[in-house]
C-alpha cells in the first residue's frame, strides 16, 4: 500500500470516529424558533397578548374597542408616515391622526355615512394643509395624494370593523378577527409544510399557492362554524371564508408591495415577531368591508 493510500485511510478513520463521538450535553442546540423566517416564541407571546387586549376591549364595554381601534390606527399612520418619508413624501400626520379618530367615532355613533363624511372632511383639510405649505406644485400633489390615500387605507377601512361591533355585537367582531388570523395561520402552516409554487415571488417570496390553499381551508372552516353558531346558513360561511381568504391575502400582498417599493422589511418593530402595527392590520383592514357586507346580508342587521 502506498503512503498516499495509508494517509487517505487514516483520514477516513478519523472522520468516522468524529461522527460516532457523543455530543456533549452542554453543546448548543440549533435554534428552531425561526421557522419560516419568524421568531415563533415572540410571535406567539405577542399574539396572545394582543388577543387578550382585543377581547378585553370589546367585552368590558364596546367603547373600549373604539378606543383600541383609534390608538391602533393613529400608530399605524405614524408608521406609514415614517415609511413615506423614505420616498420623500411628507404627509399631514396631525390631520391624519385627528381625522382617524373622527372617522372611527363617526362610524361608532352615527354610521358609515357619517364616517364617509368625516373622511371627506379630513381629506379636504389635509389637501389645504399641503397647499398652505407653499411647496412646489408637483410636491404638493404627491403629498396630498399620499395623505388622502392613508386616510382611506387605514381609518376608513377600520371604520367598517367599528360599525360591525355596533350592528352585530362582539361575536361579529370576534369572527371578523378570527378569519384573517385563520387565513395567516393556515397559510403559514401549509406554506411551511408544502409550499413550492410562489404566488408573487417578486413581492412576497414566502407566499405560495399551497399556502393559499391552506388559507382557504382554514377560513372556510372558521366561517362555516361561525355562521352556523350565529344562526345563518352555513353557505354564508363558505362565501365569507372564500372572500376573506382573498381579501386578507390581497391586503398582505399590498402591504408587502409597499414595503418592497420603500425598501422595508417591516413597517415597524413595536411588536416582536410581528413587526409593526401595520404588519398586523394589513389583512384585517382590507377584509373589514367584505366581512361587514357579507355579515350584513347573512344576519340581516
Amino acid at each position: 500500500m502506498s503512503p498516499l493510500d495509508s494517509e487517505t485511510l487514516k483520514r477516513r478513520r478519523d472522520r468516522l470516529r468524529a461522527a460516532d463521538a457523543p455530543v456533549p450535553v452542554d453543546a448548543p442546540k440549533p435554534d428552531k424558533q425561526y421557522k419560516g423566517g419568524r421568531d415563533l416564541r415572540a410571535a406567539i407571546t405577542v399574539g396572545i397578548s394582543l388577543a387578550a387586549l382585543f377581547l378585553l376591549s370589546i367585552l368590558i364595554h364596546p367603547i373600549g374597542f373604539l378606543g383600541l381601534s383609534s390608538v391602533g390606527c393613529v400608530y399605524a399612520l405614524y408608521e406609514l408616515k415614517n415609511a413615506c418619508a423614505r420616498a420623500h413624501l411628507n404627509v399631514a400626520y396631525p390631520v391624519l391622526a385627528v381625522g382617524a379618530v373622527g372617522i372611527l367615532t363617526s362610524a361608532y355613533f352615527l354610521g358609515m355615512e357619517a364616517a364617509f363624511i368625516s373622511f371627506y372632511a379630513a381629506a379636504g383639510v389635509a389637501i389645504v394643509w399641503h397647499v398652505l405649505a407653499n411647496s412646489p406644485v408637483r410636491e404638493t400633489t404627491r403629498n396630498s395624494a399620499a395623505s388622502v390615500f392613508l386616510l382611506g387605507y387605514v381609518p376608513l377601512l377600520a371604520a367598517f370593523a367599528v360599525r360591525m361591533l355596533t350592528n352585530g355585537g362582539y361575536w361579529a367582531v370576534i369572527v371578523f378577527v378570527l378569519l384573517p388570523v385563520g387565513n395567516d395561520t393556515g397559510g403559514y402552516i401549509a406554506g411551511v409544510l408544502k409550499g413550492k409554487h410562489p404566488m408573487a415571488a417578486s413581492i412576497s417570496p414566502k407566499k405560495s399557492w399551497e399556502g393559499f390553499a391552506g388559507s382557504i381551508a382554514a377560513t372556510i372552516t372558521i366561517g362555516t362554524i361561525s355562521m352556523h353558531l350565529l344562526g345563518a346558513s352555513s353557505w354564508w360561511g363558505v362565501i365569507l371564508g372564500i372572500a376573506i381568504a382573498i381579501t386578507a391575502t390581497t391586503g398582505d400582498l399590498a402591504e408587502s408591495l409597499i414595503k418592497r417599493d420603500l425598501g422595508l422589511k417591516d413597517m415597524g418593530s413595536i411588536l416582536p415577531g410581528h413587526g409593526g402595527f401595520m404588519d398586523r392590520l394589513d389583512s384585517l383592514l382590507v377584509s373589514a368591508p367584505a366581512c361587514y357586507l357579507i355579515m350584513h346580508f347573512a344576519l340581516s342587521w
